[in-house]
């Protein structure tokens, strides 16, 4: 009996992860509307713990106000990109003349007779893949915008009707109450998630900012703000985000000082607010495996592009705390823990 139910899970995983991968072009407009939901559902929250005029802000004001607030940040945020998009375009002329210039006091030290030029060097590689793999990403994200925003309109319609359907699927009091507190669990827990993650981003994309400026560096508030999003890509984002800045001081300076002063920089603010600052306020509430987050990140990474690896720590936190609310499942949420410790609903009497 016990092999019939493996290779029952093994089959339903299989057909999961075939219904992910098949499924990406509607689900990954699906998660981006859920994290939305969360975002904006989150800072309604915040608009409705402040009064106006000594009243309390009605629900449908906090709503619009969080909806306009992360509209307006979207907002700034593309067009920030744009113009530095165009800008780069402009000066690459001057950045292929300084990488050239670049490529002769270096070939030397590595023993080239004759120094390569940049367009010899393209031409050894096939970078139209990867061309083609990014262009085509920033391409399906903005052409789904219209489905995001369709998938967030009904995620907000269907959250005035969740309760009375809870009540309808449940209708034993005591099973209802522990699937509430499940869902409600898995909220706090992604909330908080998102907002440290948020808050240690910010810090992490200013203090690479200041450093960036200091030395002078081209774009430094778009770099900023590419470390920024970086940042919530596990241990990849941060190698990433030390490398892209870096690499283009090499570029832009005739002396080695500022790539040394950038990098040990920017290392620096990782190391300090990864290694330190993020575990202390996280408190170990999260805790997830080191290697169990590396392994989501390559899984999601596979399947849904970028968009996965920006998911992947949620996705982990969300299946987490529902394999180990379930007696068979148990065991595989102690192995994704960090120490073996779970928190598991047990303050009501009958289990699912």
């Amino acid at each position: 009996m016990k092999i019939l139910n493996y290779a029952a899970a093994l089959i339903i995983v299989a057909l999961v992860m075939v219904f992910l991968v098949v499924g990406r072009a509607l689900l990954v407009p699906l998660a981006l509307a859920v994290l939305f939901w969360v975002l904006i559902d989150g800072l309604a929250g915040l608009y409705q713990r402040d009064s106006v005029f000594g009243r309390a802000v009605p629900r449908w004001l906090a709503l619009t106000g969080a909806g306009l607030t992360v509209l307006g940040l979207s907002s700034l945020v593309i067009l920030m990109v744009s113009q530095n998009v165009a800008e780069v375009a402009q000066a690459a002329p001057e950045y292929q003349r300084k990488f050239e210039g670049l490529i002769e006091r270096v070939a030397p030290v590595f023993g080239f007779d004759q120094v390569p030029r940049l367009p010899e060097l393209l031409k050894r590689f096939n970078i139209a893949p990867l061309i083609g793999s990014v262009a085509g990403t920033i391409a399906g994200l903005m052409g789904n915008i219209g489905l995001v925003l369709v998938y967030l309109l009904f995620l907000f319609v269907e959250q005035a009707a969740f309760e009375t359907k809870i009540k309808a699927l449940f209708p034993h009091p005591e099973r209802r109450d522990r699937i509430r507190r499940i869902l409600r669990e898995i909220n706090d827990d992604t909330r908080k998630y998102m907002r440290l993650k948020t808050a240690m981003s910010s810090a992490t994309g200013l203090c690479s900012y200041l450093v960036l400026s200091l030395v002078g560096v081209d774009y430094a508030p778009f770099w900023a703000f590419v470390i920024f999003l970086l940042n919530f890509i596990p241990t990849i984002g941060s190698i990433l985000g030390i490398m892209f800045p870096a690499l283009l001081t090499l570029v832009q300076f005739e002396t080695i000082g500022p790539f040394l002063i950038v990098s040990i920089g920017l290392t620096g603010i990782q190391l300090i607010i990864d290694n330190v600052l993020e575990p202390r306020l996280m408190g170990g509430a999260l805790n997830l495996s080191s290697l169990a987050v590396i392994l989501s990140l390559a899984m999601w990474g596979s399947i849904w592009g970028i968009v996965g690896m920006f998911l992947s720590v949620p996705i982990m936190v969300i299946m987490m705390i529902i394999l180990a609310n379930f007696e068979q499942t148990r065991g595989i949420a102690v192995l994704m823990s960090a120490d073996g410790n779970i928190k598991e609903i047990q303050d009501a009497p009958a289990r699912l």
